[in-house]
């Protein structure tokens, strides 16, 4: 059985929000041990919402969530009833529908953003190294990017190239009057501060200069950006135009409210900070701070634009297709058990009957004859399966062959 836990930014507050998105790197090990009946799972954790992906036992999924949600409770260092009452639960064909949405970016703030469908790719990739996986969770990934494609090359949202970076810097850029003569400072040089270097290139801008919190310099170097080191970090920030932050960092803000009101002392310029944190990178008592103009994920999101009508609903139509088809394929695997002992029994009455002594052309139509009936019932069976009635074929299945042997007692 296939579950799903989900927070996201617009039905998560921010706090809780960031709170599971930094829980670390470990957190789906973790998941996975909380309960007995969970055989695998899948952690998608991004800068606007946490998901988890799960394969139980064929029992009640209660008992194993409630485990599952007391793990993130004690990792997040949540109240239990904060957790359960703010992160969403589907299962079963929900789930399918919903993860193909979210890979096709149809469930994003920045809707039918390219980014998530990596974001995606990753996370399946991290369980895999993690021994986490089972067939049914490869076998959603897997088909979740299918979807993701499909959307990318049937839509217009395809051609768009939008994410939550670039609202965030078209969003700053109706701030500034002209971006290539703006100074940009960038803090972090993680999963975001590439797409982030892109968008602002994009628009214009031209300096731009890197700040790494943790000393490292290759990703500066690569793109050839003036390096900002620790000793020069708090006076670059004050003075710069705009500042946009996205390390992964989550020990401590990027920039406090204390330590950025003394650097900007006698500074008379407004700045715009740009906080793709998550957890939060920016201390948000900045906004208190004169021609300063925070822009946070909760202030994107807000201003984030609403899609077209069609486009949207062509996506939706080619996800729905790509759900009901996991689901059929789903169902007919839940016929294989019955599938397995409709052969072996048809087999072995075959096996029996040849080495009775029959000819080389006897058992030739034998075989022949044993195929053919043998794809009927089981073309029939998947059908059936496929329609949402496999449970009866394997039932009928179940009564017309003979029961297993018993074994036998030593």
């Amino acid at each position: 059985m296939l579950v799903c836990l989900t927070a996201h930014q617009r039905t998560t507050p921010l706090d809780s929000l960031e709170r599971l998105a930094g829980m670390g790197d470990e957190v789906a090990v973790r998941l996975k041990a909380s309960h007995d009946e969970i055989r695998g799972a899948v952690v998608l954790s991004t800068c606007n919402r946490f998901e988890a992906y799960f394969d139980l036992d064929d029992a009640s999924p209660v008992p194993a969530m409630d485990a599952a949600m007391e793990q993130l409770s004690g990792l997040a260092g949540l109240p239990f009833r904060t957790v359960r009452d703010t992160v969403e639960f589907a299962q079963g064909h929900r789930v399918a529908k919903h993860l193909f949405s979210v890979a096709a970016g149809l469930d994003s703030v920045a809707v039918g953003e390219d980014e998530i469908a990596g974001q995606v790719r990753r996370a399946l990739d991290a369980a895999r190294r993690d021994g986490l996986t089972t067939a049914p969770l490869e076998q959603l990934f897997q088909r979740a990017t299918e979807a993701s494609r499909a959307v990318r090359n049937s839509t217009r949202l395809g051609e768009s190239g939008r994410s939550l970076v670039r609202l965030a810097v078209d969003l700053a850029g109706s701030r500034l009057d002209d971006w290539s003569q703006a100074r940009v400072l960038l803090v972090g040089t993680g999963r975001y501060a590439a797409a982030s270097l892109a968008a602002l290139r994009d628009v214009g801008a031209r300096d731009i200069r890197v700040h790494s919190r943790s000393g490292r310099q290759r990703f500066a170097h690569r793109e050839h950006l003036t390096v900002v080191d620790a000793a020069d970090y708090a006076a670059e920030a004050a003075t710069a135009d705009v500042v946009v932050t996205c390390t992964t960092t989550t020990h401590e803000y990027a920039l406090t409210a204390d330590d950025h009101a003394v650097a900007r002392a006698g500074v008379r310029t407004p700045q715009v900070i740009v906080d793709l944190g998550m957890p939060r990178n920016v201390d948000p008592g900045i906004r208190a701070l004169p021609g300063i103009e925070l822009l946070d994920l909760e202030t994107v999101r807000v201003h984030a634009p609403i899609d077209e009508n069609a486009t949207l609903g062509h996506a939706r139509e080619i996800v729905d297709a790509a759900a009901r088809r996991h689901a059929a394929a789903h169902r007919v695997h839940e016929v294989s058990p019955a599938v397995v002992a409709l052969r072996e029994h048809v087999r072995g009455v075959l096996e029996s009957e040849v080495a009775r002594g029959a000819s080389a052309e006897t058992e030739a139509a034998l075989r022949h004859f044993s195929g053919v009936l043998l794809h009927g019932f089981i073309a029939r069976g998947h059908g059936l399966a496929a329609g949402g009635h496999g449970t009866e074929w394997a039932d009928a299945i179940a009564t017309v062959l003979p029961p297993p042997a018993a074994p036998e007692q030593p």
